[in-house]
């Protein structure tokens, strides 16, 4: 239960309050004046303190102020014997919860502490929830020990500390990377790294509305702006307010979206459906795609003038396949992860297992090796992994090569190149056919389109 602090000079009134809330489990102390009263709060950290206006040594304003200078999360009711709208005023500016007045019903004012107690609980809960936010999405999450990850960190760093001294609009970020790559973990790296970390973070994928539906949420909407407004609805980019919003997925936005989110990042200023006035924000727009949006505004599916707006910073996030010996930390650190969750012993990789990851060309990246390694930790029974415990299937040459010639390209040629060529050797084998060719590669119909276009190839 609580413990509850009451600084009362009625002694009489101090000990049956004392009594009545012992009797419910509470913890009580019990001062008789103002002095006492803060030192008693210092010593005891109460969750909720009673205190009287009429004190020795001081006030019981005075009191409240100090109370919550000690700590800013006690919870504080003020009883009186002369209350005054004045008084009630100077008690909940200094920061008193509730006000009642003497008599006391020992009832009613249950009523307030229980009150009391369920903020606190939930102010402590959201305190939570956001400190552990912060410590999973910080620049902690993004793990690496490789250059391009530790260059990653510093750029991801200096942009988050990046704010305008000036009232003018904060520079948006543009992250960019494949599929599983991590775009989310840095996008929220850069909030939480920054100043604007106690603020919101809010998030959405611009590939998950139709056009008609992404505006509402994005934008909000006054009651009755359209047949199926029957209230007012705050929009994402008002949510954000003082902090982050995230648009994964952004190559995907509308192009009449693309030109509203355009202005609201030229003017901080947003306007709900059926609005008449505009609304002032302070926002940081942070974006993220795995297409290439410079082919997008080339076929006329993305606007230029966004893309030079977005691309002020930009974060290049580097594939897994190029970043090393990071293959095996993460793997390392995904293996101690699931075995906490399922309540099974952390298994160790043994050689096979080591060059297995080490090989794998992770199309899927950090995603792709994060599910490999749950599959792999709650399905194993054994203290050590294996290569067939991973079930990770070797890249087979392209066909008309034999191994030789396969090891010696890979011994010269850049992966880009082999990859291409793997392709390449692919799709001829199944007469161009994306679907048969991406079941053959083990990879899904998107990342073998998305790797068509990178590579610029044609039937």
């Amino acid at each position: 239960m609580a413990n509850i602090l009451v600084i009362e000079d009625e002694v009489t009134l101090a000990k049956n309050i004392a009594r009545y809330f012992e009797k419910l489990n509470h913890t009580v102390a019990i001062v008789h004046d103002g002095p006492a009263g803060v030192e008693a709060a210092k010593r005891t950290m109460p969750e909720v303190a009673i205190v009287d206006y009429q004190l020795p040594g001081l006030d019981g304003i005075e009191v409240i102020r100090a109370l919550h200078a000690n700590d800013d999360q006690v919870r504080i009711v003020m009883v009186t014997g002369h209350a005054s709208v004045p008084m009630a005023i100077d008690a909940m500016k200094a920061g008193s919860f509730d006000l009642l007045t003497k008599p006391v019903a020992l009832a009613s004012l249950r009523s307030v502490v229980d009150r009391a107690l369920a903020e606190s609980g939930n102010r402590k809960a959201l305190d939570y929830y956001q400190r552990r936010q912060a410590s999973e999405a910080g620049l902690e999450a993004l793990l690496g020990e490789s250059a391009v990850m530790r260059a990653l960190r510093d750029l991801v760093r200096t942009l988050a500390l990046s704010e305008p001294t000036d009232r003018s609009p904060v520079a948006p970020i543009l992250v960019l990377g494949e599929t599983g790559a991590g775009k989310e973990l840095v996008a929220r790296a850069c909030h939480f790294a920054g100043r604007r970390a106690q603020a919101p973070f809010v998030e959405i994928n611009c590939a998950a509305l139709p056009a008609h539906l992404m505006e509402g949420e994005l934008f909000g909407y006054e009651k009755g702006a359209f047949t199926d407004a029957q209230t007012r609805k705050i929009g994402l980019i008002e949510a954000a307010d003082g902090g982050t919003l995230f648009l994964d997925e952004i190559g995907e936005l509308d192009l009449a979206l693309q030109a509203k989110l355009l202005r609201v990042l030229e003017n901080l200023r947003v306007r709900r459906l059926g609005a008449v006035q505009d609304r002032v924000v302070n926002v940081r727009v942070v974006a993220a795609t795995n297409r290439d949006l410079d082919e997008l505004v080339a076929a006329g599916k993305f606007r230029s003038d966004l893309l030079y707006r977005l691309r002020v910073f930009q974060i290049h996030i580097p594939p897994l396949r190029a970043r090393g010996a990071d293959v095996l930390l993460l793997a390392r650190r995904f293996i101690e992860q699931f075995a906490a969750r399922y309540a099974k012993a952390a298994p160790t990789l043994d050689d096979s297992a080591v060059q297995a990851l080490q090989q794998h060309p992770w199309p899927g990246n950090v995603r792709e090796l994060r599910n490999v390694i749950e599959r792999t930790v709650l399905l194993g029974t054994a203290a050590q992994l294996s290569a067939a415990d991973l079930g990770l299937v070797a890249a087979a040459p392209a066909p008309g090569r034999n191994a030789e010639t396969a090891s010696a390209l890979s011994a010269t040629q850049s992966l880009e190149a082999l990859e291409r060529q793997h392709l390449i050797a692919a799709l001829q084998q199944t007469g161009w056919n994306v679907t048969k060719a991406a079941r053959a590669l083990e990879i899904s119909r998107d990342t073998l389109r998305y790797r068509i276009e990178k590579h610029g190839l044609r039937p």
